[in-house]
């Protein structure tokens, strides 16, 4: 027989453990699509560096194959653990923050490039930030960082070096915290 403290702290110590199983749950699915996400973001930042012309495909590429593979990882992670992670509500609000992203940079404002690569980092960033406020420190610190490297570069990366510059920060920024988060 165990008293109503050595129960209490049974359950405590189980509850515990059920939230450290579910933030590594959740770590490692964001990191699968973190480290996706910046390689699709690295390549495009990179294609737009050596061929300007076609950054719009580039980049509508990037939401497509990102949004498709996102939803993919979401389905293997369903398969391999029964928990579905990426539904269509998921999906919506992921289209909706998109468009409002659009209305802002096309619509509301006409950025520049420069611009445009700052903006769309940032806002991204914030996504990531708000995620961190349910999900796990992790999430904050790699969109502070990424945010305030993409400010540093926004204000000192002089002439064609912004575009690599943001390849390595945003891109090779979201594979590095993906790895990290691993860890975690």
């Amino acid at each position: 027989m165990i008293d109503s403290k050595e129960a209490t702290a049974a359950l405590a110590e189980i509850d515990d453990i059920v939230q450290r199983v579910r933030q590594s749950r959740i770590y490692d699915l964001a990191s699968q699509m973190m480290i996706m996400w910046g390689v699709l973001v690295f390549v495009a930042n990179m294609a737009t560096w050596l061929w300007p012309h076609g950054a719009y495909y580039y980049w509508f590429a990037v939401y497509v194959f990102g949004i498709a593979g996102s939803f993919a990882i979401s389905t293997m992670n369903q398969t391999a653990t029964g928990v579905r992670s990426f539904d269509m509500r998921m999906l919506l609000a992921f289209v909706m923050f998109i468009a409002f992203g659009f209305l802002c940079a096309h619509v509301l404002s006409h950025f520049t490039p420069r611009q445009q690569g700052t903006f769309w980092t940032i806002y991204f960033m914030l996504f990531y930030a708000l995620a961190g406020l349910w999900f796990g420190t992790a999430f904050v610190v790699i969109a502070l960082a990424i945010t305030a490297l993409t400010l540093i570069g926004y204000f000192f990366a002089t002439g064609d070096a912004f575009l690599p510059w943001m390849a390595v920060v945003n891109g090779a920024g979201l594979i590095v915290g993906g790895l990290w988060m691993r860890r975690s």
